[in-house]
């Protein structure tokens, strides 16, 4: 019997793809950028299945183009680039890739919060550009992170992850959630939970792993950044939209908060206007889950998802399981 055909948006890490050629008939877009809808619908056409990234836009239009199309495999734990509604319309499975980089996001997200606490990529370019010329007592002087406030806004996988690294630190820990972390989440943590506002007013640290729809666009806007504290810092590695990114870039020159750390932006890849001149806050290109180990296993559970509707049978991780009872 023939293979299924499959279209993959962009190269996945090496055993990933050597896992996808073995078991279907590849095509594999070569262009490093994002796809338009018009090049997505080309390389959908005749396809069995399409393994995207969270860059690519799945819309309806993209789903239309070939009703023999039977999967989406999303590279991403986040679906919402693809209209799930419509393609649970039309009968196709949507998978995603949840659990694998948990702790590779937390780690990131920690080393986030102590760069822009210990002012360390300041201090990496003020080193490299020759000006550090003597140890003086208030060189590029920082905050302490040790017995501080953490607060988590979203107590999923990832922001409880975020609160066991803070025990190394003897932070307390508060968060903000629209309900209670999962028992096996919380394990023996301790915890103390608050509203968004007592969250942004007590916090040295705000950290945000919140999901993204549309109930919580902006859920960081000039009001809240209004309630946190002069001396508190923002870091975010969820959703770039969660953040209203111009009203952080006033905060940010007007010091009304100490800084910033952010792995994801609202209008990826672009900044906001006068984010990049600012030296009170560390900017990281999406690389939270980028570690080799991490992105092969998303790439594996991206594939195993795919190959495995292909195959007849149900994905390890879809987000519109209805489908299957059709």
């Amino acid at each position: 019997m023939p293979m299924p055909k499959v279209f993959l948006s962009r190269e996945l890490p090496p055993r990933a793809m050597k896992a996808l050629r073995e078991g279907c008939d590849l095509t594999v877009n070569s262009e490093q950028r994002v796809l338009s809808t018009d090049e997505l619908i080309r390389g959908a056409r005749g396809m069995d299945g399409l393994l995207c990234l969270l860059i690519d836009t799945i819309d309806a239009d993209v789903l239309d183009v070939q009703p023999k199309l039977k999967v989406v495999s999303n590279y991403a734990v986040g679906y919402n680039n693809i209209d799930v509604a419509a393609a649970t319309a039309r009968g196709i499975p949507v998978t995603n890739t949840p659990g694998v980089l948990t702790e590779t996001t937390a780690d990131f997200a920690w080393a986030l919060l102590m760069a822009i606490a210990r002012r360390v990529v300041e201090g990496d370019r003020f080193t490299r550009e020759g000006r550090f010329t003597i140890w003086e007592p208030l060189l590029l002087l920082g905050s302490d992170v040790h017995d501080k406030t953490l607060g988590i806004i979203g107590a999923g996988r990832i922001g409880m992850a975020m609160a066991r690294r803070a025990r190394g630190f003897r932070m307390r820990v508060i968060y903000s959630s629209a309900r209670e972390p999962a028992p096996d989440l919380l394990g023996d943590l301790l915890l103390e939970r608050v509203s968004l506002e007592e969250l942004l007013q007590q916090a040295d640290f705000v950290s945000v792993h919140a999901p993204y729809k549309p109930e919580t666009h902006h859920l960081i806007g000039a009001a809240q950044l209004a309630m946190m504290r002069p001396d508190s810092y923002l870091i975010n590695t969820a959703r770039g939209p969660l953040v209203d990114e111009a009203a952080l870039v006033d905060a940010l020159r007007e010091r009304r908060i100490a800084g910033a750390a952010l792995d994801v932006y609202e209008h990826e890849p672009q900044l906001a206007p006068g984010l990049a001149d600012l030296e009170n806050v560390v900017l990281a290109p999406h690389i939270g889950s980028a570690s080799l180990e991490t992105r092969t296993k998303m790439g594996l559970l991206a594939v195993g998802n795919l190959l495995a509707v292909l195959r007849g049978e149900r994905a390890r991780h879809t987000v519109n399981p209805e489908v299957y009872g059709r």
